[in-house]
Order: C-alpha cells, then structure tokens, then sequence
C-alpha cells in the first residue's frame, strides 16, 4: 500500500511564452547538479536532494489550457 505524501511549501510558475512549468520544494534554491528524464522533466538536486523540477512542454503533458 502506498503511504500518502503531504508537501508543504511547493510553489509553481508557468512560463506561457516557453511553455515551461518550474515547481519548487521549498524557497527557489540553485541546484548543484540537474538530470533530465526520457519524458523531459528536468530534476534539480542540491547536495543529492530535490530542490526542484522543470517540466518542458508543460501544456502536453498536464493537459493544461
């Protein structure tokens, strides 16, 4: 079964003009390292924990409007 996970403190900007969905755990923080998926969401790490992501062609794929 899985456990429920509840975040506190996520923040979202949307750039419309590139499309680009940016979330953030915490206050926006530089990351130290990034790795991008097959899907091409962008995983921002900070001393080998997630500070962020970047989703690219962000309308497509969360069906946004």
């Amino acid at each position: 079964m899985a456990a429920k996970l509840e975040l506190e403190n996520v923040k979202m900007d949307y750039d419309q003009e590139g499309d680009v969905l940016y979330i953030y755990f915490g206050e926006p923080t530089p990351a130290d390292d990034s790795h991008v998926t097959d899907e091409g969401v962008v995983v921002r790490t900070r001393d080998s924990r997630i500070v962020g992501l970047t989703i690219l062609s962000a309308r497509e794929r969360l069906y946004l409007s």
